[in-house]
């Protein structure tokens, strides 16, 4: 996010209104990058595609994260992104 921001060229509030995110959420990032608390990384993330299992479309997902230690976020297609965004900054300030 904050390499996003630093490269839209954009005020705070227009990016974290284009991005649905509070700006204190933005300006807690940029701090935490500026001290150091952020690892810097070259921004690639590993992937796994799989394929869906015939008879299985009830309980597949739309999308399924697994984060560090195991912990996996799934939600089915159509979800509500503004719901999963809420999610994700809830998790971000633990």
């Amino acid at each position: 996010m904050v390499r996003e921001f630093r490269d839209s060229g954009l005020s705070g509030r227009q990016f974290c209104q284009g991005q649905g995110v509070s700006p204190s959420m933005l300006y807690r990032s940029l701090r935490r990058a500026a001290s150091g608390e952020i690892e810097r990384r070259d921004g690639l993330v590993a992937v796994e595609l799989t394929s869906r299992k015939p008879g299985r479309e009830a309980d597949s997902c739309g999308l399924a994260v697994v984060l560090a230690g195991g912990r996996t976020i799934t939600v089915s297609a159509g979800f509500d992104g503004v719901t999963l965004r809420r999610l994700v900054q809830a998790l971000e300030r633990m």
